[in-house]
């Protein structure tokens, strides 16, 4: 992991990741925020830049976040990553943690966020 602390936000939905970053702003100042819109942009930028942290939606067009966590589990196995879904299903918390990663249920609130920051700094 970096010393920089670098979080890449991943969400098909841009007012999710506005609203991510101004509330990761609030509380980490120090920290570098590096955004995607899908899955296939995630792993473009991981594979061209030190992230040590990921906030990954599940429901996005092409690869869905459960996959991209599962691609990037194998080529990062010390990035701290959480799943941030709306979608509630046991199943997908359970592969979640399968991964390695974190399930924080949307929307997108200082508590959400927080409940991130409390898995990232674990």
């Amino acid at each position: 992991m970096s010393e920089n602390n670098t979080l890449l936000i991943v969400d098909d939905s841009r007012v999710s990741r506005m609203m991510i970053s101004r509330l990761i702003q609030s509380k980490r100042p120090d920290w570098q925020l590096i955004e995607a819109q899908n899955g296939e942009e995630a792993l473009d930028i991981a594979k061209a830049s030190d992230i040590d942290y990921y906030s990954i939606d599940l429901n996005m067009p092409g690869i869905d976040g459960l996959e991209v966590i599962s691609q990037l589990r194998h080529k990062l196995p010390a990035s701290r990553m959480v799943l941030m879904t709306a979608n509630i299903q046991d199943s997908v918390k359970e592969t979640a943690i399968k991964l390695g990663a974190s399930c924080v249920h949307k929307p997108v609130t200082e508590e959400t966020v927080n409940q991130m920051l409390e898995f990232f700094d674990g």
